[in-house]
């Protein structure tokens, strides 16, 4: 390293998380594509796949046998139980990617969130995306294609739960404009990450 280089700051994880509907994922999809630095870990799931998704790149879809097998192996770095399904972080993913050098970003649930932040301490950065507001939160949710009626209605009950959390939060962003959201969050990133 030469006279006056900063060394490169210690990889991190980068935990965003919402209700369902307030738009994480967009802004998730958007950060990986643009920062090389950044590797989006893959969470496991066993809720159905969306007519949109493809394994491997949107979550890897198990059955809840396959999943309480990987439990049962102490295969995840957290796991829990949201809307009904179950969702998990295979904690060698996480472990390669930061050996690597790589930042993980996390498009997961407050409770994995602070899961991640029990684990890994001070190497977490948690990120919280508010809706606009929760009228447009279940416009959202109404007009996303793959969801039923009820898993819809679940996801609506959820979110306050998942709003009485974002206090836990290190940083808030509130997704009322995507352009302006995603400046925030990346202004977040190059603060803590790069």
């Amino acid at each position: 390293m030469s006279q006056g280089e900063q060394p490169a700051p210690q990889p991190r994880l980068l935990i965003i998380a919402a209700p369902s509907g307030a738009g994480k994922t967009t802004l998730c999809e958007r950060l990986v594509r643009e920062n090389p630095k950044i590797q989006l870990s893959i969470s496991t799931t066993t809720r159905a796949q969306r007519p949109y998704e493809q394994p491997g790149v949107h979550y890897h879809f198990v059955s809840p046998e396959a999943f309480q097998k990987k439990i049962d192996a102490g295969d995840f770095a957290e796991w829990a139980e949201v809307h009904g399904r179950r969702y998990g972080t295979d904690r060698k993913v996480i472990d390669q990617a930061l050996t690597a050098g790589k930042h993980v970003l996390f498009d997961i649930d407050v409770q994995g969130a602070m899961n991640l932040r029990k684990l890994y301490g001070n190497r977490t950065v948690l990120v919280f995306i508010n809706p606009p507001s929760l009228e447009i939160l279940e416009e959202r949710l109404r007009n996303r294609k793959g969801d039923s009626a009820a898993s819809i209605e679940t996801r609506l009950r959820n979110a306050y739960n998942e709003l009485a959390w974002k206090d836990k939060f290190d940083h808030q962003i509130v997704n009322d404009d995507l352009e302006r959201a995603y400046s925030d969050l990346l202004r977040i990133v190059k603060k803590e990450c790069l």
